[in-house]
This record gives C-alpha cells, sequence and structure tokens, in this order.
C-alpha cells in the first residue's frame, strides 16, 4: 500500500485534550487558504490518505474533521515526515495513538513540503460535525468477552515460493489470492498492483501484467485497490475463459452501477472476462467488460470473484460467478444510504451468468432461480446482502457456503451465506447493533424487537481484542493431515494469528467457537509476523486441488504450505 497510512496516527477530536485549545494565531494562520492549495491538497489527500482516513468517522486510521484546529501544522508536518521518532521522542499524543491503533505507518519525508502544506490546507476547510444523535453514551467497550482460546494444534510451515517485489516501498508485495487452475495442478497468485503469476515448482512465472492489458488500470491508493481478484471459467480448460475485478480512475467509463451526483466517486471497480488460448503461456487473449461500478472511495471494493468448485455439469450453480462487493466506504464517509438497500449494489455478493445476456447492459445473465429475480423493487444480480466487506467466499466440503466480512471496529465476522439473506450492515456488525446515523465505532446490545429485522448473523465473530480484521480461509480438505479434516482454517491479517472453527459446526442461527493453533517453521514454533518481519503481517491463506492448504503475507511475499500437524 503505497503511501496509503499517510497520516494514519494524526489526533482524532476524541483525543483533543492532550494538546491545549490553541489559538488561531497559532494553528491556523500559517496555513494557505487559496483556492489552488486546497485543490491540490484535495487531490494528494485522495490519492495518498483517504484508504485509511475521512471526515466522518474513525476508520483504519481516526477521522481527521477539525484536525488543523487541535494540533498545529508543524506537528502534522514533523509526525508525517517521521513518526516513529515523533513516537520514540515521547509525545503524548503520538503515543496514545499507537496504544489504540497499535501500528506505526512509515515515514512519508518522500512527499515534499509543497505537498503536505497543500493537504493540510485542505483539511484544514473541514470542521468537526456537530449534532450528530447522541446513541453512544452507554456502549459496549467489550462486546464479546470471551476470548479465543489457544488449542493444543501445531501446523508446520514449509516455505514454497517467494514472489518478486512490486514495490521499493511497504509493504513489498501485494498479493492477496492463490487459487488453482481448473483440472490442472497449476496454483496461481495475484498482486494487487497488477501481475498475476503461475507457480512453476515453487518459481514465481509471470502470467498476466493488468497493466499491460488495461491503460487505465490503477493501484491506487493502496490497500485494497488495484487487481483484485481472479477466477478461471470452471471449463478454462476448452474455453479459455478467464474473469477478473480491477480498479481505473473516476469517469474512465460510464458506470453500470452509479448513484447521485452529489456523492463523491473516487474510483470505479471494473469485472473483465478474458479470453484465450488455454495452452498459452504468458497470457495471450482478449477482453470485454461485463459490468462497472462507482465507488466513493477506494477502500471495501471487489476483491473476490470467484466459481463454486463443488458444482458440476447440470447443476444450477456450475458456471455462475459470485462477486462480493463490498460498501466502497460509503457508510463512514456519511453516505450509510448506499448500503443496505438490496436495490442497489454496494455491500451485496452478486450471482451471475457471464455467458448470458439478459442483463441491464446485456453483457451478463441474471439466473432465473436468483432470490430476488421476481422482485422488480430489487436488484435482481444479488444474492445476499447487508456486508461491509464480503472479503473472500468458498465452500465447504458439505456444500456450506461461506463469506468472511471485514468489520469495522468492533467484530470480525464468518458467514454462512443463505440467498436473500440480510447480514445486517450497517445496522448490525457481527451480533451487535451499530447506528449508521451515530458513532458506527460503538457496539451495542441488541434491541429487544430484533427478530423483527430477521437478520442472518454469522456463525463465528472476534472481537478487536483479538486481531482487526478477518481474512477468509478454506476447509482442509487433503488426505495427509488427519488432525486438520473437517477443519475451515482463517485468521486475522493484521495481526497473523491463524484461527479454525469445525465445519460440521457451522449452523445458520447459532455460533461455532473459534480456537487458534501455533504455527512451526520446519519444526520450530514462531509467529507469522516474525516469519515476515513486520507486525502488521497481512496474512492471507489459499488451497490447491489436493485440499492443501497455503498461508502467505505481503510484507515479504512468502508463500509457505502447511505440510503437517501435530498436538502439544
Amino acid at each position: 500500500m503505497k503511501k496509503a497510512n499517510l497520516l494514519f496516527f494524526i489526533i482524532p477530536a476524541s483525543l483533543s485534550f492532550f494538546y491545549s485549545c490553541n489559538s488561531e494565531d497559532n494553528n491556523t494562520k500559517a496555513i494557505a487558504s487559496d483556492s489552488a492549495s486546497i485543490a491540490r491538497g484535495e487531490a494528494a489527500f485522495t490519492k495518498n490518505c483517504s484508504g485509511c482516513h475521512n471526515f466522518t468517522q474513525d476508520g483504519i486510521g481516526p477521522q481527521l474533521a477539525g484536525i488543523t484546529e487541535q494540533v498545529p501544522p508543524t506537528w502534522i508536518s514533523a509526525f508525517i515526515h517521521d513518526p516513529q521518532k515523533t513516537i520514540d521522542g515521547g509525545d503524548e499524543r503520538a503515543k496514545k495513538l499507537f496504544e489504540k491503533y497499535h501500528t506505526v505507518m512509515p515515514a512519508f519525508s518522500n512527499l515534499g513540503d509543497d505537498t503536505l502544506n497543500d493537504i493540510i490546507a485542505y483539511m484544514n476547510t473541514i470542521k468537526e460535525p456537530q449534532g450528530k444523535p447522541d446513541y453512544d453514551t452507554i456502549y459496549l467497550k467489550d462486546p464479546i468477552v470471551k476470548k479465543i482460546q489457544m488449542s493444543n494444534l501445531v501446523v508446520n510451515l514449509e516455505e514454497v515460493a517467494q514472489i518478486p517485489f512490486s514495490s521499493d516501498d511497504h509493504p513489498r508485495t501485494r498479493i492477496t489470492k492463490i487459487d488453482v487452475q481448473p483440472g490442472t495442478n497449476n496454483l496461481f497468485v495475484l498482486d494487487l498492483r497488477g501481475k498475476l503469476y503461475r507457480l512453476n515448482d515453487g518459481r514465481p512465472e509471470l502470467y498476466l501484467d493488468m497493466k499491460q492489458l488495461r491503460k487505465n488500470f490503477i493501484d491506487q491508493p493502496g490497500l485494497a485497490t488495484g487487481f483484485g481478484s481472479f477466477a478461471f471459467h470452471p471449463e478454462f480448460s476448452k474455453n479459455g475463459l478467464l474473469y477478473t475485478s480491477n480498479c481505473e480512475p473516476k469517469g474512465t467509463a460510464k458506470a453500470d452501477f452509479a448513484y447521485a451526483d452529489s456523492i463523491p466517486v473516487e474510483l470505479q471497480w471494473v469485472v473483465m472476462e478474458w479470453k484465450t488460448d488455454p495452452a498459452a503461456f504468458p497470457f495471450k487473449g482478449e477482453g470485454r467488460e461485463v459490468f462497472r461500478i462507482n465507488m466513493v472511495t477506494g477502500i471495501h471494493g471487489m476483491q473476490e470473484v470467484t466459481f463454486n468448485p463443488l458444482a458440476k455439469p447440470g447443476n444450477k450453480d456450475y458456471g455462475l460467478l459470485y462477486i462480493g462487493i463490498g460498501d466502497g466506504g460509503c457508510v463512514e464517509n456519511g453516505f450509510p444510504p448506499l448500503a443496505h438497500d438490496p436495490s442497489k449494489p454496494w455491500g451485496t455478493i452478486f450471482r451471475i451468468d457471464p455467458k448470458g445476456n439478459n442483463s441491464a447492459n446485456k453483457q451478463y445473465g441474471i439466473p432465473p432461480d436468483n432470490p430476488f429475480v421476481k422482485d422488480k423493487d430489487k436488484l435482481k444480480e444479488i444474492y445476499a446482502y447487508g456486508f461491509r466487506n464480503p472479503h473472500r467466499i468458498t465452500w465447504t466440503r458439505d456444500g456450506k457456503m461461506l463469506a468472511s466480512n471485514v468489520g469495522q471496529a468492533s467484530i470480525e465476522e464468518l458467514n454462512m451465506i443463505l440467498p436473500g439473506r440480510d447480514y445486517g450492515w450497517p445496522i448490525r456488525e457481527g451480533t451487535f447493533l451499530i447506528h449508521p446515523d451515530g458513532n458506527i465505532n460503538k457496539a451495542h446490545e441488541l434491541p429487544a424487537n430484533d427478530n423483527t429485522f430477521n437478520t442472518m448473523y454469522p456463525v463465528a465473530e472476534y472481537d478487536h481484542d483479538e486481531g482487526k480484521a478477518i481474512t477468509g480461509g478454506y476447509e482442509y480438505t487433503g488426505s495427509g493431515i488427519k488432525e486438520l479434516k473437517g477443519k475451515y482454517i482463517f485468521g486475522d491479517m493484521n495481526n497473523g494469528r491463524v484461527f479454525y472453527v469445525e465445519t460440521k459446526q457451522l449452523k445458520p442461527g447459532t455460533q461455532s467457537e473459534i480456537k487458534e493453533m501455533r504455527v512451526a517453521l520446519n519444526g520450530k514454533i514462531t509467529k507469522m509476523s516474525d516469519l515476515c518481519g513486520n507486525p502488521r503481517v497481512d496474512l492471507r491463506f489459499g488451497r490447491d486441488n489436493k485440499g492443501d492448504i497455503y498461508v502467505f503475507t505481503k510484507p515479504d511475499g512468502k508463500i509457505y504450505r502447511i505440510t503437517g500437524a501435530s498436538k502439544q
């Protein structure tokens, strides 16, 4: 994520007491106020900062409305230039923010003083919002009191590949997905910065470069933007069809899914169908656009396109493409009506027939058994809705469809997906109430009349005492590790903890127990954060056609295979 964490720890309003009230002379007198500086600052903020910050809600970093009235611009500039130095120097504001967010952004002295001054000029135009409903005086400070227990399982890892660095900045790679080409043993690895590799005996070979195929491709402002996902058609060996998602600048082309002009657009996500000779390597082929969607920000985009691997020819699910579409940051940026509405695509899982043509744009089909296909007031493409960020979709051996949903500030979710159901965001986060017009970082007990909302709740969840962002995984379906049989293995992106649930215990309306397992490299117990040399692990999982599970990390681009498990 190049520069995505630019202002990650600048002090939010809630911590303003660490800096005494400053006069305008101290804080804002030296800040530029001309329209040109503000316009340049807005563009620079959008490119470098908006992935982590907004002006309405705390997100990955604190919300920044009113920041220039709370701390002087010299403090902001000094912190951006060297945040670790500020923390190590004992600055109280920096220390408190580190305690809250548990990570440190890199230094950004390369931006230059002029750009920083422009960004501060733009932030100075955004004042702290007033008059929000006071829902959150009383809230749950620890929503899930019971902690995840460490099991007696240790999984052994073996390093199998090193993906080439795609940037000189951290993270050095942005690898996010491993998937298999149907009918083969070929594993493919995606880097959000635009590259798709095939592993050949552990050697990564470049198969496809999105930057060469899509002239408008972008992978900024970082986080999950770029080359989002890929999926080979189940009959790829015959038809050569490959599906991808990627980002392009706003206004690149007319969006099939848009909203009112009064709501900002930061970028567009595009689903593409590519046709190639199945035997060709590297990729050589042509693409066509399936659909395009506008997004309010660069976060919570389109990180999953996939086919149901259990579906066989003749099955109603065979050849249908599932697409996880996030809310695009609309909720935390002040536009919650875009989400939690089955007449709109944001925060949903689509199910489409990519080879059909009965959609509004005639570029794909809508399956006749989709849940809303007969409802004129709802999007017929939607299979389920009410998600913040449906990050990874998979199926268990016994047919359960699972989707991990990355949470806001309280709860991380594993959901069992049933057609037509509402999964709650943004009036729910996990099994808790939140107020989208209040502070969405506060969780509350469910209301007494909760059953009238007909919300579908997670089959497993954990709160932010345990981690910050769920990374979806897979059920182990291999034959060589009996200790892992029937376990869905997943983890936390940020801290790299590895979890599991028993798939036989996953049932709608019930909560399954999450347990943690230790990891070992070549028999020596370690932590994923130690293996990748970074406290922010950016953990991901993959699975091959034998059912073996792979674990990999962005900071160092290393891929491991789980080769065994033992009880200790």
